[in-house]
């Protein structure tokens, strides 16, 4: 099992015990949607890896944040003090983010490597430069910086 899955487990039976409900409603949620990927991947036997694991949590930050935005928008302030709350508590399982200078490193050596010259060859370097990421940054941020380097 991926560590921090084992990780959220710990966490969930600690916001049991301390009755913080909104770790754990948060904290379920995201074991839940973790099931749920991992049977859509490979059946009821199957398991996530970090980096999947990763982009699930992201995906949850971020549809925390559009929620967060539309409450705002509405006027909702106690529903969007509670997105907040929800999403700090998933970022503390996400890896530390690159640097921009890393990810400058990083998008130069994808492109020397993909031997790209131009933007028909995002595609390629866009593909190194995310498994080498490995979730410690969000595809814009890199796609950004891949599109600046290759123009």
């Amino acid at each position: 099992m991926a560590e921090i899955a084992n990780t959220l487990t710990e966490d969930l039976k600690t916001a049991m015990r301390a009755k913080d409900s909104i770790a754990l409603g948060t904290l379920r949620a995201v074991k839940s949607a973790i099931k749920n990927a991992a049977i859509e991947k490979g059946g009821a036997d199957a398991e996530l890896d970090e980096g999947e694991i990763v982009s699930l949590i992201r995906k949850q930050i971020k549809q925390r944040q559009d929620s967060h935005e539309q409450f705002t928008k509405a006027g909702r302030s106690e529903l969007a003090e509670q997105e907040s709350a929800e999403i700090a508590i998933l970022e503390r399982y996400l890896p530390s983010t690159l640097s921009p200078e890393e990810v400058e490193k990083l998008v130069t050596a994808a492109i020397k490597e993909a031997d790209a010259s131009s933007r028909a060859d995002m595609g390629k370097v866009m593909k190194i430069v995310q498994e080498r990421a490995a979730g410690r940054a969000d595809g814009k941020t890199l796609s950004q910086a891949v599109m600046q380097k290759l123009s």
